[in-house]
């Protein structure tokens, strides 16, 4: 018996995917580290027969191997390929059948998962692959062309260079406070302050006298000398202290050179990529247009949205690619990027939506711009402002990075597209403009009258 307070929802007709026999030809490989097991589904040999399945197992993978595979599937008219991604185990097989023309799909490991109760090995994962492949029941993953994985790789390395570097800053400190240096108290960063790289350089050479040290203050510091002083009076330092000191500032000067040599790198990785290139005043494209440019490039034109400089555009690019094709709509590429929450819902019962898993880099840039959006006064940041006094800074940053992203996927989609900001009253002008409405029509229809509302010519 319904519960009486039950609401009755109408039945609703969806369009549902073709799960029927998608591709004649398909292959599975079950990738390991060393080798992989392949499974190559064809047609059945005679007319009303099965379909046969031919497996190959223990392919090594090497190049060499790899390369011998690819011709045996083109010459069986293999229509695709599928392969789950395993660790970067999958790299070489992908990167080299996709290089001899083979149409190749990554495919998630979970959506490809064994049914319960069957038994699981290599050569039973590739012949399930292959099945679930020609009846378009597996989604493949993104995976950008050559150009943007050598740009990838780059922004990749950059982060996580730059990541190390802050770490030898963090020890650094922490040996600063065991040596009774109460340096980083005083100023507001190691890093940044180019009176505590004089510093540390001469406590490094052994210099031992607070008041000298004291003296290498510049700029508006030499007004706080005493203060520096006093940091660092009572300080007991070794001779293993001035040797760990210059090991880390040496650590964090070769950082620093390979992070400079890594964004040169980048620079000309994303102008060799046509893509990117904008279109000059006469529409011919070019990676320089000028100041009269029919359409920026693609770094540039992402520049323009509050929060992200030319070397965050650089890297989202890097992550996204700049064929927006791969996403259907903008909700695609913000659910990939995982800032989408994931649904979970029972019956009546909704719960709490856990966090999505995606791309970790492309959410940390898009997070990154967010923070600098919140402190400008732009669309984005009042949006920010407004968010967090309802929901807490945490979840106003996730949603301002995913409008952020709504914005990337729109810009990259058209070439032509340019950034307008709505400026910071754009939604109180539009709750006011919208309150008025309600109002008015609300009377109009109590006199009696049927409204229809049709904006006016510009």
């Amino acid at each position: 018996m319904a519960h009486r307070n039950s609401k009755k929802i109408p039945a609703q007709l969806v369009d549902d995917e073709d799960y029927q026999l998608r591709h004649e030809k398909v292959a599975g490989i079950d990738v390991a580290k060393d080798k992989g097991d392949v499974c190559t589904r064809l047609p059945a040999a005679r007319e009303g027969g099965r379909r046969r399945s031919r497996v190959e197992q223990d392919v090594p993978a090497r190049a060499a191997g790899i390369l011998d595979l690819g011709a045996q599937l083109i010459a069986d008219g293999v229509e695709l390929v599928v392969m789950e991604s395993t660790s970067d185990y999958w790299r070489i097989w992908y990167y080299l059948l996709e290089s001899l023309g083979l149409a190749v799909a990554l495919v998630n490991s979970s959506h490809a998962r064994q049914l319960a109760g069957r038994p699981k090995t290599d050569r039973l994962d590739c012949q399930w692959l292959a099945r679930l492949a020609e009846m378009g029941l597996l989604r493949p993953s993104f995976v950008p062309p050559p150009e943007i994985r050598a740009l990838r790789d780059l922004t990749r390395a950059r982060v996580q260079l730059v990541r190390d570097r802050a770490r030898a800053w963090q020890r650094l400190e922490k040996l600063l406070e065991g040596a009774l240096i109460k340096l980083s108290s005083e100023l507001s960063s190691l890093a940044k302050v180019k009176t505590a790289r004089l510093i540390l350089d001469a406590l490094a050479d052994g210099q031992r006298d607070p008041a000298a040290l004291a003296a290498l203050a510049l700029g508006s510091l030499q007004r706080r000398r005493a203060d520096l002083e006093k940091s660092l009076d009572g300080m007991m330092i070794g001779a293993h202290h001035a040797l760990l000191i210059r090991a880390h500032l040496n650590q964090v000067d070769s950082l620093s050179r390979s992070i400079s040599a890594i964004e040169d790198e980048v620079a000309a990785a994303l102008e060799a990529v046509p893509a990117a290139w904008g279109a000059d005043q006469a529409g011919e494209p070019s990676p320089d247009p000028g100041p009269d440019a029919a359409a920026l490039p693609a770094a540039a034109r992402l520049a323009e949205v509050p929060g992200i400089t030319l070397d965050l555009a650089t890297a989202i690019i890097a992550e996204t690619g700049l064929d927006m094709s791969a996403f259907p709509t903008a909700a695609h590429l913000v659910s990939w990027a995982g800032l989408a929450p994931v649904a979970r819902q029972s019956g009546p019962r909704s719960r709490k939506p856990k966090k999505g898993q995606g791309n970790a880099y492309l959410k940390g840039h898009c997070t990154q711009a967010a923070n600098g959006a919140a402190k400008t006064s732009s669309f984005l940041g009042e949006r920010h402002g407004r968010l967090a006094r309802r929901i807490g800074p945490n979840k106003a940053k996730c949603a301002v990075a995913r409008s952020i992203l709504v914005i990337v996927w729109h810009l990259l989609a058209d070439p032509a597209a340019r950034y307008h900001d709505l400026g910071a009253d754009w939604h109180q002008r539009k709750a006011g403009r919208d309150k008025k409405l309600r109002s008015h029509i609300r009377q109009i229809q109590a006199l009696g009258f049927n409204v229809t509302i049709t904006p006016a010519a510009a």
